[in-house]
C-alpha cells in the first residue's frame, strides 16, 4: 500500500476490500536468473476497505517537502 503511514497497516484476519486494483506481472533477470512475482498496486490506504470501513485519514502519509538547488556551489 502506498503512501501509508509507519504506524498503518492491517493485521492478519482483516476482510480488506480494493477498489480499483491494478495487478501486474514482473519478470526480471539477473546474474543469470530469472525472477517472476505478481504485484498488486494499492495507491492510497483510503481507497481501501478494511472490516467493513474506510481507513482514518491518520493511515495516510503526511506529506514532505525537499528542496534541492543543483546549482549551488558545494561547501
Amino acid at each position: 500500500v502506498y503512501n501509508s503511514a509507519p504506524n498503518w497497516g492491517v493485521a492478519v484476519g482483516d476482510a480488506v476490500g480494493v477498489a480499483e486494483p491494478v495487478l501486474n506481472q514482473h519478470l526480471h533477470q539477473h546474474q543469470g536468473q530469472t525472477f517472476s512475482f505478481v504485484s498488486l498496486r494499492v495507491p492510497s490506504p483510503l481507497s481501501l476497505v478494511v472490516n467493513g470501513k474506510r481507513p482514518p485519514g491518520h493511515a495516510l502519509a503526511p506529506p514532505h517537502l525537499a528542496l534541492t538547488n543543483p546549482s549551488a556551489m558545494p561547501e
